[in-house]
């Protein structure tokens, strides 16, 4: 079965594949690439999930991997995780709800695993920040007088 195609960076940083220059260019416009610029908190989240909504929103942008099209994921991530700590506190305070109902255990490991599951969709965990792979463009390297005037021929 063939592999999900990779972004050409992504290609290039590996160093597995060995494209020409032309190969390069062609799959780089055919590649699409979703835009950053409307990344704010959905207008559905209260204020203090905003507060958070823009704290990680802020990091996600910083590194590059979050875009346009990650707002309504990373605002359901923010409310499941809300809904699961509030959940968690409650069991804490009275551990005999665990006893008397025990849907809430099932609905605490539900959130978890929609949380868990969520931050790693986002690159918010340790593991799916390594798997990640941000290339950065090297910049060509000066060239000296003497190549200017004579070219690689030194």
């Amino acid at each position: 079965m063939a592999r999900p195609r990779q972004p050409t960076d992504l290609l290039l940083v590996k160093g597995k594949k060995h494209l020409t220059k032309a190969e390069i260019e062609d799959r780089k416009s055919k590649e699409i690439k979703a835009p950053s610029d409307k990344v704010k908190a959905p207008s559905y989240l209260p204020a203090d999930l905003k507060k958070e909504f823009n704290k990680i929103a802020k990091e996600l942008k910083e590194i590059g991997i979050i875009t346009n099209l990650d707002i309504d994921a990373l605002a359901r991530f923010i409310i499941a995780k809300k809904m699961y700590l509030e959940l968690t506190k409650q069991i804490l305070e009275k551990p005999e709800m665990m006893i008397v109902d025990k849907d809430i255990v099932t609905t605490q490991d539900k959130l978890f695993k929609q949380c868990r599951s969520s931050a790693s969709d986002l690159g918010l965990t340790i593991s799916s920040r390594c798997k990640l792979v941000v290339p950065k463009k090297e910049e060509p390297d000066k060239k000296t007088e003497e190549e200017k005037l004579f070219g690689s021929s030194l």
